[in-house]
């Protein structure tokens, strides 16, 4: 309990410099506690339900919370570095692991901010290829919380496509929206963390989507040596050996690339039988991975990288990094981890809820969304300060180490204690006896 309003504080002390600081700032972290609570949806009516039942808000009315909700006023230009700061060991090994990745949003209606008809490639048979949704572009900080790999939310951009831009010109806070690939989006979240971390090197890790000169070249031009990046190659990828450093200088330029090696498919069954094992973390235990590594360059990046080939029985695959310090192991282990960003995508859109908002306003769109994605890393955060491992509620076969919902359900724990009040007072706050009253108020 005292972690929590340690770390609820230092985000209500955002709020002191506006005249209704004090107000703000409680209705700010009741809401946070509201999306957290697994007790019902992350819509903006269920969470004025539950500020009024569990937290006793009940002078509170539907249209100055609404209103609320909906403010450009919300400070999160200093929330967003505030909550950076509360990150305990940010770094592993050195560097800060960012995993960047982009997932939709369906809706249902129309006129809904950044909503567009956008291609998903991850749809299945029965669904649509080219859904109503909205394509958010997010990075999330990669790290080691009590055993388990987790990813933080930490930024997040609306992508819109160029076509419609032009064509609806939507706008925000009354300006219009200037279009950015999801590359330039990207890059100026990278800088955004890489700005309030000065002395830690950046790693991103990425798909091979994003893994390519297009995200790259601009990261590298802003960031220089702080940033590295870590993703998977294509098989049909051309490698070339790094040039040899001429014995004496003569005419014309040195030579970029060496000896032309081959693409990583055909070097793949080459180094096959040249692999060894590798003891690493990955998807949660210890396994034993056959992989082999070799420095090579591709045209595409320009730089020399390493490449790993990863064998399995039947299959293989090629990851590359341009940070030259990495070992193999990391480099695996650091790529397996990247599935948490897509674990992280389910938890806010279905855990959380923030796929079920019916907020249409630019405004309150972005803010729903910075409310879900700052509560899910407070959870992560709280988790982290923890003396003990939090223990698995619901027992799976293979998994040992705990979930999302137990970190949520600790939460709800030390929220609804009776002496939360007292360090986090709500104005006129009623009397609830047990937890079992106010569930059987929200069920009425």
């Amino acid at each position: 309990m005292l972690i929590l309003h340690s770390l609820l504080s230092e985000l209500k002390d955002e709020f002191a410099q506006s005249r209704k600081g004090e107000e703000r700032g409680t209705w700010f972290i009741h809401t946070l506690l509201a999306i957290i609570l697994p007790f019902t949806s992350s819509r903006t009516s269920n969470l004025l339900r539950t500020l009024a039942t569990l937290f006793g808000f009940s002078d509170i009315s539907w249209k100055r919370y609404y209103r609320f909700m909906g403010s450009p006023k919300i400070p999160w230009n200093r929330l967003w570095p505030r909550m950076w700061s509360m990150i305990p060991e940010p770094e592993t090994n050195g560097r800060l692991i960012l995993a960047l990745d982009d997932y939709i949003n369906p809706k249902t209606g129309k006129k809904i901010f950044g909503c567009a008809t956008v291609f998903d490639h991850a749809a299945k048979q029965n669904q649509s290829q080219y859904p109503w949704a909205q394509n958010i572009v997010s990075i999330g900080l990669l790290k080691m919380i009590k055993g388990r790999w987790a990813c933080l939310p930490l930024s997040h951009r609306y992508s819109f496509l160029k076509k419609d831009i032009e064509k609806n010109k939507p706008t925000y806070k009354g300006q219009p929206i200037a279009f950015q690939t999801k590359h330039r989006q990207a890059v100026d979240m990278l800088s955004d963390v890489a700005t309030h971390f000065p002395k830690s090197n950046i790693l991103v890790v990425s798909d091979s989507w994003f893994g390519n000169d297009g995200l790259w070249k601009p990261l590298h031009k802003e960031l220089r040596k702080q940033a590295h990046m870590l993703s998977r190659l294509r098989s049909n990828s051309n490698l070339f050996s790094l040039p040899d450093t001429p014995a004496a200088k003569g005419a014309g330029r040195p030579r970029k690339y060496g000896c032309k090696l081959g693409t990583a498919s055909s070097l793949a069954g080459l180094h096959r039988e040249q692999a060894r094992e590798y003891r690493v973390n990955l998807y949660g235990r210890e396994r034993t991975v056959t992989a082999y590594d070799q420095v090579a360059i591709v045209k595409t990046l320009k730089c020399p990288i390493r490449v790993v080939w990863v064998y399995r029985r039947s299959q293989w695959v090629a990851l590359f990094t341009t940070d030259l310090t990495l070992t193999v192991a990391e480099i695996i282990e650091y790529y397996g981890a990247r599935w948490k960003i897509e674990a992280g995508f389910k938890e806010l859109k279905r855990d959380i809820g923030s796929a079920e908002t019916q907020n249409r306003h630019p405004v309150a769109v972005q803010n729903h969304l910075d409310f879900c994605m700052m509560a899910t890393s407070l959870a992560w955060i709280y988790a982290c300060r923890l003396e003990k491992t939090p223990s698995r509620r619901h027992a799976v076969k293979g998994r040992n180490h705990y979930a999302f919902s137990d970190v949520r359900r600790l939460v709800a724990k030390a929220a609804l204690d009776d002496n939360f009040s007292i360090l986090c007072p709500t104005p006129r706050k009623s009397v609830v006896n047990s937890l079992v009253t106010a569930l059987m108020r929200m069920a009425a």
